[in-house]
């Protein structure tokens, strides 16, 4: 695994070490244009746009745009056990609310915390009134179908469902890790807070390394289950569906976020324009090697499945 502990810079680069502010100035300053941010950046926006490229992401039960719309939240949710709200202009997973079950007027969290009517209507409210939103502007409040947790995940990710970080680089799957979510996340699959990533083999689908807070991890921290262990299922559909993330959006630098739902498959959760780097510790490799090798390619593939298949062939 690549040491990022007091490296020297010289020694990052020859690595092929991705930093912050040259992913910042050379991938997402040149590769991203400024138009197509809010393709990415408002989830609802993504939802739509997906849907109107017949790619599969979770079901929308509806949304809220104003204070005085707070109580249509009970409309949204009158038959569902299970959902998520969340704001459309969040990051980092800040303002998600996940619900597992509803017993009578009671919402359990994935912690087991039960929450009320009145604190989800302060959470919406909190939301459109841009608490969690990107520049603190007014937002929207999202609501979605609960994704059902598939079997083949139990005990590697702790009272929440994990999802798969594909990033796409060009339109090329080049790295992938599976965040797992922990007590420590809330049952959300963010790094930043305290899930674990596990760097996933392109070819294989198979784990690498796997990282919690930038430190290398074995086990799950909450199950023990032994991460090596983990083989994700769906492979080579998760890959499509990240390569065509690219020509629904049109964005050179890309973080594709998918969930695998027990039913339905793989679905795109989110999208970022600006993801991050610690999966190059979870890889054990930098990105820009990764990059370096797509860029050698004469002519760039339109097909999606030929990307995927360049791929798998050379990582």
């Amino acid at each position: 695994m690549i040491k990022m502990i007091f490296a020297n810079p010289f020694k990052l680069k020859e690595l092929g070490i991705l930093g912050m502010n040259n992913r910042n100035i050379n991938y997402i300053g040149k590769l991203n244009k400024r138009k197509n941010f809010p393709l990415v950046d408002d989830k609802l926006k993504t939802k739509q746009i997906a849907q109107e490229h017949n790619i599969a992401v979770p079901e929308l039960l509806g949304f809220i745009e104003y204070q005085v719309q707070i109580n249509n939240f009970k409309h949204y949710i009158k038959n569902e056990n299970g959902f998520v709200i969340k704001p459309a202009q969040g990051s980092g997973g800040k303002g998600i609310l996940v619900i597992i079950k509803t017993i009578g007027n009671k919402f359990i969290k994935p912690n087991g915390v039960e929450v009320g009517y009145s604190d989800i209507k302060r959470h919406i409210s909190n939301i459109l009134s841009g608490l969690y939103s990107l520049g603190g502007k007014n937002d929207v409040a999202v609501f979605e179908k609960l994704v059902e947790f598939d079997n083949v995940f139990d005990g590697f990710s702790f009272e929440g469902v994990p999802d798969v970080r594909v990033v796409v680089y060009k339109g090329y799957p080049a790295l992938a890790m599976m965040r797992l979510s922990t007590s420590n996340s809330d049952g959300k699959a963010n790094l930043h807070q305290g899930a674990v990533g596990v760097g996933i083999d392109i070819k294989t689908g198979k784990a690498l390394n796997a990282v919690q807070f930038d430190r290398p991890v074995q086990v799950h921290p909450d199950t023990q289950k032994p991460l090596k262990e983990l083989k994700v299922p769906f492979w080579d559909d998760i890959l499509l569906l990240a390569s065509k993330c690219y020509d629904m959006t049109n964005m050179g630098y890309l973080g594709a976020d998918i969930v695998i739902d027990k039913n339905k498959g793989p679905l795109v959760l989110e999208l970022n324009a600006r993801p991050g780097l610690a999966i190059q510790i979870a890889n054990g490799i930098g990105a820009q090697t990764r990059f370096k090798k797509i860029d050698e390619v004469k002519y760039k593939e339109s097909d999606p499945e030929k990307r995927v298949l360049f791929s798998k062939t050379n990582f």
